[in-house]
């Protein structure tokens, strides 16, 4: 196949550019409306308790606290005489707009709950109006600010997901100004010529356009969530580097071996082709696995990562040969002075490291075990959460809203934990049930209220939403058995935290089944060993066990919060597995780097030893140098202000720059060399099968 495809791209390269610039302008226009259907929400299970709690209060009730509004005077008390007056007119002009409802004020019911302990702050709560689509941003501008003799911060769960999104999109173009331009010139010097890196970075851009449009179509479909965009262009730039340094360095190694440039592009197609296939295949599969779980915001990242696997392996295969074959010998024009670039040969310095590691195994690897074992000792102390609006600045006005409902009011009573009935109680059977709910622990107090054919009790605890002790309230809740005639679903914050990591915990297993099964068969085809995927699954729990290590140390232990200001808080579970996922997918695309050079040495006679070496030798600067490039594209999420964005990007870069150094450089060789001819076997069944249906990395000469 491989064959026919180096022919295609070589005899009919200006038909094949020619297609692939149409698709690009399709896929360009279709991707621009993307950000439009995209979400901020899809961290809930929609099947759980929570999630039906929340549609019965939608259906059943005016609403609830979907704004807070944050009065603060400018003088005195919220009682005096300016605030009040100025108080009760945003009061009349909240439900005066259009877009909300269910309005409650402290300035008109003086309800103690809604007055801060000192009287500095008061509260006002307005819901969206049925049948509206209010936009938060517009809320946002109408109301935040000083207003006479009031300031007035606008918090709540719409105004979050609406600041969390609005600073992506202006993070995303920042660190796009800053990546873009700083892996350009960083590929002008590993290639050595202007020419090389222009068309690998132009393979990323087809790659972030096409998985736009890709994006597009499926939120007319479906619910997409906006933080797949971060991933696309991240992998996108990032993958296009790693295939493109690998393509082009294959064709000067061909060329280098007196071959004429169209035999050289075939070539490379056929070997490094199928290696940029096995590889995008491999992370496509790891992608994969976020498709078992319930919240669409997992799930996105699979249509992001799977759709940008294949439409950059495909440019790497197709399009880019195609390209190099019309380029000729131009494909080293505009060299830069004095720089040669990477051009296939063995790595003098890659190749000692593979000799020293090679001699001395266990020397080599003990060291970075050790140090591998202290980045993931943090691990055993994590604790788990979901995103509020602490993982925005403190300039944000939800969060400003949400750091005065913390610290100032007893018992945050817009977040509580929201029980709701699906039949309408007697007066005295509420009364009973809300007694009951409001003698747990930790509950300040239960506040009911009446829908249509249904009761809410709002049961209002001093605990942050996310906490353990929060969670474990929320089971005791559910444990209090309803009156008899109904059924009660509890719901709010807290509840969603509790469903969230069940239903994330529950299909954890299925996740790891998937990852583990799916790798020991992909590099059984690619290797013909049953031995070789076992030492590599072995190999990136290492890995990925230091890289989370390090993130909780950063994140949730708040080292370098300072530098990189943000707020210590939970690490996001949502988050972490998504972490997992996509780093361990990239080790995978590193491993089959690595290996496939070794076995087409192992293929063309060598022995063990030798092979390791010069496969390493061959190899090892292009993963390097790649991984230091898409590690760029990720770490350049720091300069967000959304603090798991930010955890996002460090920690994909971490744990790329760990796999692609200490992983493949020095424990990959050493656990093969210390295998010796046994990392190779397969049992003799399974030989017969590899040869019939595995994948070779050798091509006949």
């Amino acid at each position: 196949m491989f064959r026919r495809i180096g022919v295609l791209v070589t005899t009919r390269s200006r038909w094949v550019l020619g297609l692939g610039v149409l698709v690009v302008v399709l896929g360009a226009y279709v991707g621009i409306g993307a950000f439009a259907k995209l979400q901020t929400q899809g961290f809930d299970d929609p099947g759980s308790d929570s999630s039906r709690a929340a549609a019965l209060l939608a259906d059943r009730f005016e609403g609830t606290a979907d704004y807070v509004f944050v009065v603060r005077p400018a003088d005195g008390s919220v009682d005096s005489p300016a605030a009040t007056a100025a108080g009760k007119v945003l009061t009349e002009r909240l439900r005066r707009d259009g877009d909300l409802a269910g309005v409650t004020s402290y300035f008109d019911t003086q309800a103690p709950p809604l007055r801060s302990t000192d009287g500095a702050l008061a509260l006002v709560t307005a819901s969206i109006k049925p049948g509206t689509e209010a936009d938060p941003g517009a809320v946002l501008d109408r109301y935040a600010g000083k207003d006479g003799a009031i300031d007035v911060q606008v918090g709540g769960s719409e105004v979050v997901g609406e600041e969390i999104g609005s600073q992506i999109g202006k993070d995303l173009g920042l660190a796009e100004s800053i990546a873009i331009p700083l892996i350009l010139v960083l590929l002008v010097l590993a290639f050595g010529n202007v020419v090389g890196a222009l068309v690998t970075l132009g393979i990323g851009l087809v790659a972030i356009l096409g998985t736009f449009a890709e994006l597009s179509l499926l939120g007319s479909a479906t619910d997409v969530s906006i933080y797949s965009v971060n991933l696309t262009t991240g992998l996108g730039l990032g993958l296009a580097v790693d295939y493109g340094l690998l393509m082009v360095a294959r064709v000067r190694e061909e060329r280098a071996a007196r071959r004429d440039h169209q035999a050289a592009v075939r070539r490379a197609v056929e070997t490094a082709g199928r290696t940029i296939v096995f590889s995008a295949t491999t992370v496509a599969v790891a992608l994969a696995s976020l498709l078992v779980f319930p919240m669409y915001f997992l799930r996105s990242f699979a249509y992001a990562g799977i759709g940008v696997m294949l439409i950059t392996a495909f440019s790497a295969v197709v399009l880019l040969p195609a390209g190099l074959s019309l380029l000729g010998d131009r494909i080293d024009a505009w060299r830069v002075p004095r720089v040669r670039g990477i051009r296939g040969e063995e790595a003098p310095t890659w190749a000692r490291l593979a000799r020293f590691v090679v001699r001395r195994p266990v020397l080599s690897a003990l060291p970075v075990l050790a140090g591998l074992v202290v980045l993931a000792v943090p691990l055993a102390g994590i604790n788990l959460g979901t995103p509020d609006d602490r993982v925005l600045p403190t300039s944000a006005s939800s969060r400003q809203a949400g750091d005065a409902l913390r610290s100032e009011f007893a018992g945050d009573g817009t977040h509580p934990i929201e029980v709701v009935t699906t039949s309408a109680l007697g007066d005295r059977a509420l009364a009973d049930y809300a007694e009951r709910l409001g003698g747990l622990p930790h509950v300040v107090r239960v506040e009911t209220r009446r829908g249509r054919d249904a009761d809410l009790l709002a049961v209002v605890t001093s605990l942050d939403p996310r906490s353990s002790q929060a969670r474990q309230l929320v089971e005791d809740v559910r444990a209090v058995p309803a009156p008899d005639g109904t059924q009660a679903l509890v719901g709010g914050a807290s509840a969603a935290l509790h469903d969230q990591m069940s239903g994330i915990g529950s299909r954890l297993p299925i996740v790891a089944g998937w990852l583990v099964l799916s790798t020991l068969v992909i590099l059984f085809l690619f290797t013909g060993s049953v031995i070789q995927p076992i030492r590599a699954l072995l190999l990136n729990a290492v890995g990925l066990a230091a890289t989370l290590g390090a993130m909780v140390w950063v994140f949730e232990d708040g080292h370098l919060s300072g530098l990189l200001g943000f707020t210590p808080q939970p690490m996001d579970s949502s988050m972490l597995v998504l972490l997992f996922c996509v780093a361990f997918g990239l080790s995978m695309d590193y491993e089959v780097f690595v290996m496939g050079r070794i076995k087409e040495m192992r293929d063309q006679g060598m022995s063990n030893e030798q092979a390791l070496v010069h496969g390493l030798a061959h190899t090892g600067r292009i993963v390097s140098t790649a991984a230091a490039l898409i590690a760029i594209s990720f770490f350049a999420f720091l300069v967000s202000s959304v603090s798991f964005i930010q955890f996002f990007g460090l920690g994909t870069g971490l744990a790329i720059l760990i796999d692609a150094t200490l992983i493949r450089g020095v424990l990959l060789p050493a656990g093969v060399r210390l295998l010796g001819e046994r990392a190779w076997w397969a049992p003799r069944p399974l030989r017969t099968l590899h040869r019939r249906v595995g994948l070779s990395e050798a091509v006949p000469v």
